[in-house]
Formats: C-alpha cells, structure tokens, sequence
C-alpha cells in the first residue's frame, strides 16, 4: 500500500468567491433584505457618506438591481446592488431615469466585472422600460471608470456633502455587453 504525503501551507487563504454571478432584479426577500444590507454596509459603514440616510423617498419607487454569487446554482450572497428609477415630477411623457447606489461587495471588488455587469442592466432595463435619458452622480474617483463605459460628464454637484459628478449614459451603447433580459 502507498503511502501518501501531506504537506502544511502557513498561507492563508482568500475568502471564497464563487465564479457564478447572475445580475437580476431582486424579487425574493432576502435578495431584498441582502440588496439593503450591502448598500448600507459601503455606503454608511465603509464610506460614511450616508450615516443614518443611506435609504429615501427613491426607494418606494426603484427597481432594485443586484448581482447574486451562487453555489451550486443557488444564490448565497448578494456581491453587488444598484438600484434605477424615473425621475420624479416629469409628467406623462417623462422618459428620464436614474442610477444610483451602486455598489459591490468588498470581497468582490475588481472581479469578474460585477460593477460594470450591474451598469449594464440598469441602463439597458431603463431602456427596455422607454428611458430616453439615463443619469447617475458617481463619485469623483469613479468618473474616468463610467467613462470607460460609455458616460460622459455633465458637470460636478455635491450630494451628502460630498463632491460627485454627474454623468449621463450614452444609450447607443447599450446593452454592450450580452444580457439575459428577465
């Protein structure tokens, strides 16, 4: 009989990150109950821009967009969430829509594209709902990043007390990257 050989690694291992993500419209409670969680965690823990406030008047409203990393195809954990909207008090004809509170988790931060996979929906869905024009305020340091995909600058405002700039998506472009459209 062999004998086998084990070898001990002091390494410490990555958290696991599963490489199946489907970005979605959350419909379930916990896919709901996660989509806040995760907002609240980067926007009023991590970023503290939004201390006691991170939810508002929008939310009655949004369609809430998330990024479910799943196991085995079922979802375990939300990595990312933005939400889109109409903007408010445009009448009838009103075809202007927003994104806002885009967010991805921190252990999935510069993987797979999430950020931009959840750009992507929001935008094409607000198309498929009949926007015309879709805006967002994006942090300063994310400007060169919306850029990259198809933005461009409307001029730079504060919100929470903070610089943003706010930016409007051009429509021609998307979607460009394939969707699953739910």
């Amino acid at each position: 009989m062999a004998k086998a050989k084990f070898a001990v690694l002091n390494d410490i291992f990555p958290s696991f990150r599963s490489q199946h993500i489907q970005v979605k419209v959350a419909m379930s409670q916990w896919e709901k109950q996660e989509y806040f969680q995760l907002r609240s965690k980067t926007f009023t823990q991590e970023q503290t821009i939004l201390a006691g406030k991170e939810k508002d008047i929008q939310d009655f409203q949004a369609i809430p967009i998330i990024a479910v990393a799943a196991n085995w195809s079922i979802g375990e954990e939300i990595a990312g969430a933005v939400r889109i909207y109409k903007a408010p008090d445009q009448g009838d004809n009103n075809n202007i829509w927003y994104g806002g509170r885009l967010c991805v988790a921190r252990s999935y931060r510069g993987y797979q594209s999430i950020g931009k996979a959840l750009i992507n929906e929001a935008v094409s869905r607000a198309k498929d709902l009949g926007c015309k024009t879709f805006l967002a305020t994006v942090q300063p340091q994310n400007e060169t990043y919306f850029k990259s995909v198809h933005w461009k600058t409307l001029g730079h405002i504060d919100v929470a007390g903070k610089p943003h700039v706010h930016m409007q998506a051009n429509l021609d472009k998307y979607p460009f990257m394939p969707r699953d459209p739910q």
